[in-house]
């Protein structure tokens, strides 16, 4: 099988996770620009609590990515995402049937306990191969991408014709159709690692907490999301004041979007065949910084904005769907989902954060300042990743099994993960496929040939 392309079971992985990713991500986008504008129906609302409601999501997002991807880890990733989703449709429901803007905040909250970002992420992961992972990564951050555009363009046009409420029932509809796909269109894999404790314990959290790359991963991740939503306060009001009416921002978030994913692609190129992956991981942060310092100057128009925010989105992009790949690379084999719910924690708390600085930054001080602090945050980061460490690549192989019931699955990736320079080992029993990830100085592929082909 060649290696230079996806495969019939990763594109499916990638796409049908992008589903179930984008259409979460979907319900807290379509909010944001309509909250603000529909929020008089609600009784007791105020602006801070117009902030807790949008808030109050990010927050309980970033507390329990990490005991969710701690419980996919000990009960698999597909129980955990399917319960997250049930979570967030209750939580939906509650905030559509709300009449106060506290039970609204309430079930804000709520839908952010189904936090599921980490188990996907982490199934994305067992399901690619190493060099093939941020191709799948970049499918789901497109995805997301793509649903923060459709949330532009149906949010205020469900809240004009259902209000706020018909927003959060069709972010309910959203979530059961998200348990539908992950049911019967996602894989079902048996993934194992090399150790035989599968579950990530207290301490192994707190040195994946303090793994020095890891940290630069998951404070980039928080940057990154830190940036988006500081720009997204004040943003809306911008387009407003150069001309361009709510109903329209479409016209500008649309095409800057398609056109950002398109010219994405020679930057993945470049990292992933050239092996150029720091210095382009760093040119696109620079990037991220370059295109918020040019919203200081472009602002006051809105051809100047698209520009901006063309580059902002390369770079966003770009870090969005590379970040995760080098999280699971660099993290140990049995602890990926609580490798990746530290990460999505981070990316969390970064959107709450970013929510809180435009907000405070907005109504104290002018627009540029919004612009100005987002730019500092680039340059941080940039000094940050400066000592990064790109792990090396490892080979991935695929082989033909014969399996005579789904659960020899289980029992050949026993086998597998005991030969020497075997990384990782997952068998996907409906592709009748076994996946390794080797270290070729040490793996001998006669061995894994006697266990894939019994005499």
């Amino acid at each position: 099988m060649s290696n230079q392309s996806l495969n019939q079971i990763e594109k499916r992985a990638a796409f049908s996770l992008a589903g179930v990713f984008a259409f979460r991500m979907l319900g807290l986008f379509m909010l944001m620009p309509v909250l603000a504008i529909y929020s008089d129906s609600f009784e007791d609302v105020s602006p801070l609590w117009i902030g807790l409601a949008i808030g109050a999501y990010g927050l309980t997002q970033a507390l329990l990515q990490i005991p969710m991807g701690w419980l996919s880890d000990k009960y698999g990733r597909k129980p955990i995402i399917i319960g997250g989703l049930v979570v967030f449709a209750i939580g939906s429901v509650i905030a559509a049937t709300a009449e106060s803007i506290y039970w609204v905040t309430a079930g804000r909250a709520l839908q952010g306990m189904g936090a599921i970002a980490s188990a996907l992420l982490a199934l994305a992961s067992d399901l690619s191969r190493d060099e093939q992972r941020p191709k799948v990564m970049a499918v789901i951050g497109m995805c997301i991408g793509l649903s923060f555009a459709v949330a532009m363009l149906v949010g205020p046009m469900v809240a004009a014709a259902f209000g706020i409420a018909g927003v959060f029932w069709l972010t309910a509809i959203l979530a059961f159709v998200g348990i539908l796909i992950v049911l019967f269109v996602v894989p079902n894999a048996v993934h194992k690692a090399p150790k035989g404790d599968t579950v990530a314990s207290l301490s192994d959290i707190k040195n994946l907490i303090k793994h020095p790359q890891l940290l630069r991963l998951d404070l980039g991740v928080l940057m990154l999301h830190l940036t988006l939503t500081t720009l997204f306060v004040v943003l809306p009001a911008k387009l407003i004041d150069d001309g361009l009416d709510a109903q329209s921002h479409w016209q500008i978030y649309i095409p800057v979007l398609i056109l950002a994913f398109v010219l994405m692609a020679p930057m993945m190129i470049v990292a992933i065949k050239k092996q150029k992956e720091k210095q382009v991981f760093l040119g696109a942060i620079a990037m991220l910084s370059i295109s918020t310092f040019l919203l200081i100057w472009l602002s006051h128009s809105l051809w100047g904005i698209a520009l901006a925010m063309t580059l902002y989105f390369i770079a966003f992009n770009f870090l969005e769907a590379t970040m995760p790949a080098l999280v699971s690379r660099i993290s140990p084999a049995t602890q990926k989902g609580s490798a990746m719910g530290v990460f999505s924690s981070g990316q969390f708390l970064g959107a709450f954060l970013g929510g809180v600085l435009g907000g405070y930054l907005a109504q104290n001080y002018e627009t540029q300042s919004v612009f100005a602090a987002a730019a500092g945050i680039g340059v941080i980061w940039l000094v940050i990743a400066w000592r990064m460490q790109v792990p090396p690549r490892s080979k991935a192989l695929s082989f033909v099994t014969e399996l005579d019931k789904p659960q020899h699955a289980q029992t050949l990736a026993d086998k597998l993960v005991t030969l020497p320079g075997v990384l990782e080992a997952t068998v996907v029993s409906e592709e009748n496929r076994a996946y390794l990830k080797v270290d070729e100085s040490k793996f001998d592929l006669n061995q894994a040939k006697q266990i894939l082909y019994p005499a």
